[in-house]
């Protein structure tokens, strides 16, 4: 059987699929999985030993362009026995109706009734965003239930030698010292700083940490070197030397490398957290507005802090609230990261 996934945009999500890619080929252990994603996405797929190949989408994300996605969806007609859409929108659903694939599975979402033949409309059944993934990799009559689906996490290969190489590069560009083992932190987050942890208190978390022995590598985009440096600049002199930022300096291989040497890792929700726990980094994930109900790291070594009980809670208009950070993010303060990263360690 040749498989065809539509994969999904976004760093999370790309994460969670693979649990997809694990269950079919336990069902069907000869299958030969093909992912249709954005290119970015091919330094995590290629570390997925389940994937046989990372098709290129050219196509921006929420770009329609229907006639690129018709010649995308000619171009690989006959090639496929199924397609699995995993995003709800209706041009997700395009390329394999195009490509004449005989059976195109997906969940029920944004009008596509006659795009997918195989439509799944009980979503609400399977809570988890990797559930619902999962689910997709059984027939309809054969799909158990939710407290029964099987839920393998997700994982990313490393090469040990690679990994050396790369710590190597980076300890002479940066200058780390050899002496002191790595915490990662991931300070940045998509949609600005409502689900970001304060800049301050990953700083005092920082000073806590060097004082132990440590030293702090910061991950992230380009978008977030700016908040690595407030972060630096709520340093000492004396601390700074130990607080380096790599936001916006490594490729995302690189830094998939880099993770994967850290003791721990501090994250806000962000891809990056997804990516730490599939390496099997111990890891505290800070939550504010969003939930870890329903796309939680999915990972044995894992500590989730969340203070908001009962739903959601506005932004309070306190003196710190003002630069934009959640007061549910606020209140957690660095020493309860502390306690949590002591647990796991």
């Amino acid at each position: 059987m040749k498989i065809l996934v539509v994969g999904p945009s976004w760093v999370g999500d790309m994460m969670m699929s693979h649990s997809l890619y694990q269950m079919l080929k336990q069902r069907y252990p000869t299958c030969e999985i093909d992912v249709l994603a954005p290119n970015w996405c091919r330094a995590l797929l290629s570390r997925m030993p389940e994937v046989n190949q990372a098709l290129a989408m050219p196509i921006g994300h929420g770009e329609f362009n229907l006639s690129q996605r018709y010649q995308i969806g000619k171009s690989l007609r006959g090639q496929y026995d199924l397609a699995i859409v995993l995003p709800n929108s209706l041009k997700s659903a395009l390329i394999p109706l195009f490509a004449k694939i005989p059976l195109r599975r997906g969940w029920k979402g944004e009008s596509r009734y006659l795009l997918l033949n195989d439509l799944r409309s009980n979503k609400r059944d399977y809570p988890l965003m990797v559930q619902r993934y999962i689910a997709l990799a059984f027939e309809k009559d054969e799909v158990p239930v939710a407290k029964d689906l099987p839920l393998p996490y997700p994982y990313l290969q490393t090469e040990s030698a690679q990994v050396t190489v790369t710590l190597q590069q980076f300890s002479q560009r940066f200058s780390f010292d050899p002496q002191r083992t790595i915490i990662g932190f991931c300070p940045g987050a998509e949609f600005g700083p409502a689900k970001r942890w304060p800049h301050y208190h990953y700083a005092n978390l920082a000073k806590l940490l060097i004082q132990r022995g440590h030293q702090i590598c910061l991950f992230g985009s380009a978008k977030d070197h700016a908040v690595g440096e407030e972060i630096r600049a709520s340093l000492s002199e004396a601390e700074q030397p130990y607080c380096i930022n790599m936001a916006g300096e490594t490729s995302l291989p690189e830094a998939i490398d880099l993770i994967s040497s850290c003791t721990a890792v501090v994250s806000n929700d962000s891809g990056l957290m997804h990516i730490a726990a599939a390496l099997q980094r111990p890891l505290v994930a800070v939550y504010g507005p969003t939930s870890p109900e329903y796309t939680p790291p999915l990972a044995e070594k894992v500590k989730i802090i969340r203070l908001i009980r009962g739903g959601l809670i506005k932004v309070r208009k306190s003196k710190d609230s003002q630069e934009g950070y959640h007061q549910s993010l606020i209140d957690i303060q660095p020493e309860m990261v502390l306690n949590a990263l002591d647990e796991l360690l």
